[in-house]
This record gives C-alpha cells, structure tokens and sequence, in this order.
C-alpha cells in the first residue's frame, strides 16, 4: 500500500521544524453551499460563488474573534510580529480572506508584506471534476473510494495524494518565504484561508496520517479557524508515513 506523501519535517521545537504558526480558515458559506452544489472548476469559482450574506457576517466574526485573540495571546509574550494571509483565489475564499485582512488593519496587527492577503492557487477547492455542478451529496460518493485508493480519479476528480502533496508543499515554501522576510527570530502567524476539502486534506500531513482517512477528523465548519499542530508521531502506525 502506498503512504501519503506527508509534511517531511520534525516536530515543533526540533531542527527542521516549523517557524511559524499555522491556521487552516475555511470560507464562510457561499453561494454554492446555499444553492447545495459543487463549485470546484475554476474557471467558474474564481469569478461566481462568492460569500452569502451570513458568509459575509461569519468571516467577518471569524476575524474579529482572530484578531483578539491574537492581542490576548501576543501582549504578553510577543512572541509574533505580525499575521500573513494566504488565500485561494475562489472568490468565496478571497472574501474571507479580505475579511480577515480588514480586522487585523482594524486591530493594528501588522499584515505580512503590508499586502493585506496574498493569493495562491494551490489553495484552490479539491477538483470534483465532471461533479461540478452538481449536487453536494455526491461528495460522499467521492470520499467513499478516498477510504481505500487515496490515488484515484473517479468521475475526474483530483486524487487525494495530489491535495497533500501541493498543500503541503505550499506550507514548506510559505515557511522558508516568511523566514527570509523575517529579521532575527521574527515569527508570523500564517492564516490559510481555503476550502472543506483541501484543509481536511491538508491536516493529514500535519498529522502524520494517511490521506486516506481525511474524513475521520474533526469536520471544519464554514469560517472556522484551526490551528495546524504537527504531531510529534503518527497518529496510526498502519497509516504512518515513515
């Protein structure tokens, strides 16, 4: 059986670790959620399925709830210099995002490169393929055969290996990115702001299991903020990536 190419770095503290701090952020609820359909070609959900108007408010909140916290945490130890926002260019994912960015202003928390929120595609929604479109319950359909071949591509969909694989190289690289922009032991928290699929996903590298059992974590509701720990040990042995 083939392991999930997972996050290939030692846990918080060790050589090789993680600087920063990471955050998962999925969008508050689109348009798409609302109308119960698959939104994932983006050649439509980079221009349709924004945020609806209770999206609006919970990414709103979900910033302002941040930003706070952020203070409560960082007044006394000021551990971090700053917040970095990357984002999906989804629009449901750039609204959130720019919700987040406009609390944090609102909060004086500097932003990272003073940008407010930097776009990634490799933050972009999990392909359904010829799913899109459709109705949501055909997820389950998906995430059915994700359980035993994490590499397939039924009904065109992208594996879920190929999810791991960019979304973690993306935190690698966004890692190095902020430590050269960093003076001395400068430290960022960085907000990833993107989609149900990619972030469930994306918390089976940090957590040294097999893509495969994805669905088995806690489910992450629309804007909800997590934060991305890496498991000092495979949480399965069976599933580990060695």
């Amino acid at each position: 059986r083939m392991t999930t190419p997972a996050l290939s770095i030692p846990p918080h503290g060790q050589e090789g670790s993680l600087r920063h701090t990471f955050f998962a952020l999925r969008h508050g609820q689109s348009l798409a959620n609302v109308a119960n359909i698959i939104s994932s070609d983006p050649k439509i959900s980079t221009v349709k399925h924004g945020l609806s108007g209770f999206g609006h408010e919970q990414a709103k909140e979900a910033g302002k709830h941040f930003a706070e916290q952020f203070h409560a945490e960082n007044d006394a130890s000021n551990e971090y210099c700053g917040v970095a926002i990357f984002s999906s260019d989804f629009v449901r994912a750039k609204e959130t995002a720019q919700h987040m960015a406009d609390a944090c202003k609102a909060a004086s928390i500097p932003l990272y490169k003073n940008e407010g929120v930097t776009l990634d595609e490799n933050l972009r929604e999990r392909n359904f393929g010829t799913l899109n479109g459709g109705s949501d319950d055909r997820y389950q359909d998906v995430w059915d055969v994700d359980i035993t071949d994490p590499t397939h591509n039924e009904f065109g969909v992208e594996s879920v290996y190929s999810v791991v694989e960019r979304t973690t190289r993306l935190v690698l690289d966004k890692d190095e990115e902020l430590s050269e922009a960093s003076r001395g032991d400068e430290k960022w928290k960085c907000i990833l702001v993107a989609h149900g699929d990619v972030l469930q996903i994306l918390q089976t590298g940090f957590k040294k299991m097999d893509g495969s059992l994805h669905r088995t974590l806690p489910h992450l509701e629309t804007a909800t903020v997590r934060e991305l720990k890496v498991e000092a040990a495979p949480l399965c042995g069976y599933h580990a990536v060695k």
